[in-house]
């Protein structure tokens, strides 16, 4: 299967924009996992909602609520560009953004179920030796949610490889900037001709997708080993 160098250029923009999404997304649904999993707050049902909301919104929305927010005439996007000249619209961070939002929901969830299958106990008896909160986590918590952790990082890398709503509404479909496979295939598609380079594509995708998850799949067993052991 012979790849063209717009093709080519699609995919390494995809891996470009899902690592730095997974790099934006992972430490704030981590936080939020945590959060919700082990701590009872008022507002917390009100949280709940909202951190999941991009689950059940259409992502056309989310990429729109993202333009007003971030865009050059928001609030944010235009301090962000008067104070740093930082323009996040039609940008690589800018689909990342918006393919990590997206992805947010489904990664808070997993680790936080991840967190709620831990026994107490044992953080009860690391506290118990002496253990601060920050210690208890990082000692105890985090090596068991290890797994779970991995899992989410996995299924967040896979879903902004195929973003594609909020990405074209809030980035746009700039070659080499912000076109994803998801947004190449979408016109290649619409193209005469062009159902040869989106079959191509969509192997592509659906390559990177598996080899993720078996990847995941490995190192989480080995992980499991490893706390097992220890």
């Amino acid at each position: 299967m012979s790849l063209s160098e717009a093709e080519w250029l699609a995919i390494l923009t995809s891996l470009r924009v899902a690592l730095r999404a997974l790099l934006f997304t992972l430490p704030p649904a981590l936080f939020f996992g945590w959060l919700l999993a082990r701590r009872r707050f008022p507002g917390r049902a009100l949280l709940d909602a909202l951190v999941h909301s991009p689950l059940v919104l259409p992502p056309v929305v989310v990429g729109y609520l993202l333009l007003l927010t971030l865009g050059v005439q928001g609030p944010i996007g235009s301090w962000l560009d008067a104070a740093f000249g930082v323009r996040l619209v039609f940008s690589t961070n800018g689909a990342a953004i918006a393919a990590g939002l997206v992805a947010l929901p489904i990664m808070v969830r997993t680790i936080r179920l991840s967190l709620e299958a831990i026994d107490p106990r044992l953080e009860l008896a690391a506290r118990s030796l002496g253990a601060h909160s920050l210690d208890r986590f990082l000692s105890v918590t985090l090596p068991l949610a290890l797994p779970g952790v991995l899992a989410a990082a996995v299924l967040g890398f896979a879903m902004c490889l195929g973003e594609f709503g909020a990405v074209i509404t809030f980035a746009a479909n700039v070659p080499g900037e912000t076109q994803t496979l998801a947004l190449a295939i979408y016109g290649a598609l619409q193209a005469p001709d062009g159902e040869a380079m989106a079959l191509r594509l969509a192997l592509v995708s659906m390559t990177i997708a598996v080899l993720a998850l078996l990847g995941a799949e490995w190192l989480g067993r080995r992980i499991g080993r490893w706390n097992a052991r220890s």
